[in-house]
């Protein structure tokens, strides 16, 4: 196949999606008429709504991006401070808020197939931390973590149970939202995302009183001049909750389609039968939004060669997630194995709901051909 010449710009990992630019300039106009622009309006609030009813979920509060929501959301289940068990393979925003809010990360090393947090590690640490508090799981990829086994280790421990649900808008298990698990779970509206508020974030929990709680964080501790608690500015404004409301209505159509993109590549990849590639297995009862389309490779050489190649056809996937967070220079950790192991042989390709055809197979073509180089 030809080298990618006719492209006028870089392929980059994701494109962001976009609304009607006459639907959004409408929100702009109706804001400029109002002359509020962030403070909890009527768009923030309007999305609050329509997202909470979106995931059939009790109480949602928006954020201005997912990395604040986190660190909120630690607050507000009392893990500030206190040691918390999570997984190394993930962005480094999940440690990041961790470490900003004074907390000490236990990294449990993952389970191979599905590239989750695996159960049996976090348990075999809890023998070695009893002090431990909460556990922070991550969905990888919009899969699933071990719900289950991961809320009976909580019960039986008494841990609060916060999930990094950044990648999981669209995704179901047996017909509920996963942003429903744990006692609390925040959701990332960063461009990038399948959903997006261009920068944005969220925190989900199960009642109106935590909600009332968080909201009180989120703006300064304070409602008017009565003070109740110490608090940071982690609002919304109404210009980036015009962007998700004009974004929601076509949520299902995007994820059909990127059901159907997806199933292109694993066509062009021979998924079904490739010896040297593979997906990660998805959780049983997973309903999967199709967030990113990762691709686990044989070995270290066969990704650089990959992504070698592609670079030079401004061809630009992304390694999610390397390195292993257990390696950043600032850590200080046990090796986790399987997560580093896997931060060396995992590629995300590029996609998005538009991406053309005819991208997706000179892609696969300069996977399959550098993969089995």
């Amino acid at each position: 196949m030809a080298e990618n010449t006719a492209l006028k710009a870089p392929v980059q990992v994701t494109r962001s999606t976009l609304p009607p630019l006459d639907a959004y300039m409408d929100c702009v106009r109706d804001m400029f008429a109002s002359r509020q622009m962030t403070n909890q309006g009527a768009y923030a609030r309007r999305l609050e709504q329509s997202l909470a009813d979106f995931l059939d979920v009790p109480a949602l509060s928006l954020c201005a991006n997912g990395t604040l929501a986190l660190q909120l959301a630690l607050r507000l289940l009392g893990l500030n401070g206190k040691k918390v068990i999570t997984t190394p393979f993930t962005y480094v925003a999940t440690l990041s808020a961790l470490l900003w809010e004074g907390c000490t990360p236990v990294f449990a090393d993952i389970d191979p197939e599905t590239l989750c947090i695996a159960p049996a590690e976090v348990e075999r640490l809890l023998a070695e931390h009893p002090d431990t508090a909460g556990i922070l799981p991550v969905h990888v990829y919009g899969n699933a973590c071990d719900v289950t086994r991961l809320a009976n280790l909580a019960e039986k421990h008494a841990l609060r149970v916060l999930y990094d649900a950044a990648h999981v808008f669209g995704s179901t298990l047996d017909g509920k939202s996963l942003f429903a698990w744990g006692d609390a779970a925040v959701g990332s509206f960063h461009a990038t995302k399948l959903f997006h508020t261009v920068e944005g974030g969220c925190v989900i929990m199960p009642d109106e009183e935590d909600k009332r709680r968080l909201d009180l964080l989120r703006a300064f501790g304070h409602v008017g001049d009565e003070h109740k608690c110490l608090g940071i500015n982690a609002k919304i404004s109404e210009l980036h909750a015009a962007m998700g409301l004009c974004l929601l209505p076509g949520v299902p159509d995007m994820l059909a389609l990127r059901a159907r993109k997806a199933a292109l590549y694993d066509e062009a990849l021979h998924m079904d039968g490739n010896p040297a590639l593979r997906r990660p297995a998805l959780a049983p009862g997973l309903t999967w939004n199709h967030a990113y389309y990762p691709v686990i490779f044989p070995n270290h050489a066969s990704l650089v060669r990959t992504l070698t190649a592609l670079s030079r056809r401004d061809i630009h996937p992304r390694r999610y997630f390397y390195p292993s967070l257990t390696r950043l220079p600032y850590v200080r950790s046990p090796a986790c194995p399987v997560a580093e192991d896997m931060a060396e042989r995992v590629l995300c390709l590029p996609f998005w709901p538009e991406i053309d055809e005819a991208l997706i197979a000179e892609i696969a073509e300069v996977t399959l051909k550098e993969t089995h180089a």
